[in-house]
């Protein structure tokens, strides 16, 4: 939909323009104009929207309020119906010939009147007093009673009538959409050259439809014209404004479109930077896409940082490109133009600051290499995997299926723990700590906790598992069991599978568990036999999934 809006608004005042070429704009209550050559200064005497002749400046009195005057006369006239219309005749005097209505006179023609125009002083005043009588005649004819009664009449129908036809267009081309919808447009394929689409079928669709909507808006757009051109026109008042409608829309089209074509040259060098700009942006787009698979190495450059890279250069290139285009905007030097680049900046800054900030913590997590997607942080309290990283923000996948999203910044300014990154080469050490009593010979202690570790699955065989013994506390020894692990995303599983075998052990060889806390010896050792391990509800390994 938004393809076909743009497409009308493009082509619309292109149809427009080249109409009102054809078309001249009437437009009411001129200044006055300079006739070529030495020729005096003029202005029209209108009357109801029509121009009856041109009267130059008398005395201290302008041609233009001279004009005004005489229109006056003229409508008094035409309004006193008690003047008969061939009571308007010449009188002829000395200095010059009047245009007069019984006793009232309606204006005088002089001998620097009649020299203007190259006629004589009495031809050119009886041409002016028949146009008056005309223009008198039609003026009380358009405001009679009966001609208000018949533009009243003329507007009702022509509103029936124009309501009426949108209704059959309305519904004409809802048949017609259904009929092109399924015997053409379900049947139009994709353009082919040999076995490359040049055209999807889609987009061919799309150009159809839009096409059609392009021609309805046109329909529209003449009957509302005609049918208001049609409205002013019944009625004497707004009589001039039909004559001048189109006018009246054309001459910003007008404006428009001369600027256009002034403009030609600035718009040529925008559209040949904008092509060049987007070609050189594919271009790089590919080339750290390659980076980013691998397939292109560069020394010292980690693939992770391809994407980030891209986005980045795209932005400043983008931003010079934009430098670069400013001059040749049209209207760029405008003070109008400047002052809202100026508030569209301040708003910018000040709305901006955090989004700025996030995108620089973005951009430093990024190249430090703190983390990667897929791998286990910590960040505060909340442990997950990483799940994106954006410039402004990072995904993060919890335990719990939880989806935390976590600012840039937030994380710059906190630590960081990632269980990921040695677990791919070193290993990543689990550890867990248990309480001891004195009587527990150490090395039994230490060999049942290493016990525990060898039934513990998914722990690394090759690096062999360690005990450290912490602290040596008032009633109890304070033990440190060591694993290592390369699947960071599974500690809290393995964590709870190394706890188990851990109770299994010490209670199998009758150790007894000091935590959390030792008050005194008490009589029976505080163990689980071993015939007791599995009491109800819980089920023998044969009979379920086993421990």
């Amino acid at each position: 939909m938004g393809v076909v809006i743009r497409r009308i608004a493009v082509v619309i005042p292109v149809m427009l323009f080249f109409i009102s070429i054809s078309c001249p704009i009437a437009l009411a209550g001129r200044t006055p104009v300079k006739a070529a050559g030495s020729s005096p200064e003029t202005s029209p005497v209108i009357v109801d929207g029509k121009e009856l002749f041109p009267v130059q400046a008398f005395k201290a009195r302008s041609s233009k309020d001279r004009a005004g005057a005489i229109a006056e006369r003229i409508k008094k006239v035409a309004d006193d119906l008690t003047v008969r219309i061939d009571s308007i005749t010449t009188d002829d005097t000395d200095i010059s010939t009047d245009v007069v209505a019984g006793n009232q006179i309606i204006l005088s023609v002089t001998d620097k009147d009649a020299a203007a125009e190259g006629r004589a002083r009495q031809d050119l005043a009886a041409d002016y007093a028949e146009k008056i009588r005309k223009t008198v005649e039609q003026y009380r004819v358009d405001y009679s009673r009966k001609s208000l009664l018949h533009g009243i009449l003329y507007a009702l129908i022509a509103t029936i009538v124009c309501a009426a036809l949108f209704f059959l267009f309305r519904k004409l081309l809802r048949r017609l959409d259904t009929l092109i919808e399924t015997r053409y447009l379900k049947k139009i394929q994709s353009i082919h050259i040999q076995s490359v689409e040049i055209v999807q079928a889609l987009r061919v669709r799309t150009f159809i439809q839009g096409a059609l909507t392009l021609v309805r808006f046109a329909i529209i757009a003449i009957l509302i014209y005609a049918y208001f051109h049609l409205l002013l026109s019944f009625f004497p008042w707004t009589r001039p404004f039909s004559g001048r409608l189109l006018g009246y829309l054309l001459l910003p089209l007008k404006v428009i479109g001369r600027g256009i074509v002034n403009q030609i040259p600035n718009l040529l060098f925008i559209a040949v930077l904008a092509l060049v700009t987007r070609y050189f942006l594919k271009i790089m787009h590919a080339f750290f896409e390659q980076v980013e698979k691998g397939a292109v190495t560069l020394s010292g450059f980690y693939p992770e940082w391809a994407k980030t890279t891209d986005k980045l250069l795209s932005f400043l290139i983008i931003a010079f490109a934009v430098v670069v285009a400013f001059p040749y905007i049209p209207g760029s030097d405008s003070p109008a133009f400047k002052g809202v680049s100026i508030f569209i900046g301040i708003l910018f800054s000040l709305g901006s600051q955090s989004a700025v900030s996030n995108i620089i913590g973005g951009l430093v997590m990024t190249y430090r290499r703190a983390f990667n997607v897929g791998d286990r942080i910590k960040i505060g309290d909340v442990i997950g995997d990483v799940t994106e990283i954006k410039l402004q923000l990072t995904h993060m996948r919890t335990i719990k299926n939880e989806d935390v999203i976590v600012p840039n910044s937030t994380i710059l300014n906190s630590n960081i723990t990632n269980y990921s990154s040695y677990a791919r080469e070193k290993g990543l050490i689990l550890h867990t700590s248990v309480t001891i009593g004195y009587d527990a010979p150490w090395r039994q202690v230490h060999e049942l906790l290493l016990m525990a570790a060898a039934r513990t699955q998914g722990l690394l065989k090759e690096l062999p598992p360690f005990v450290l013994q912490k602290s040596l506390d008032d009633f109890y020894v304070n033990y440190e069991l060591n694993v290592y692990s390369d699947a960071p995303q599974q500690m809290v599983r393995t964590y709870s599978e190394l706890h188990k075998n851990i109770q299994d052990c010490f209670n199998e060889y009758g150790v007894q568990i000091m935590s959390p806390h030792y008050v005194n010896d008490p009589v029976s050792a505080k163990i689980v036999p071993k015939e007791q391990w599995y009491a109800l509800p819980a089920r023998l390994p044969e009979q379920g999934k086993g421990d």
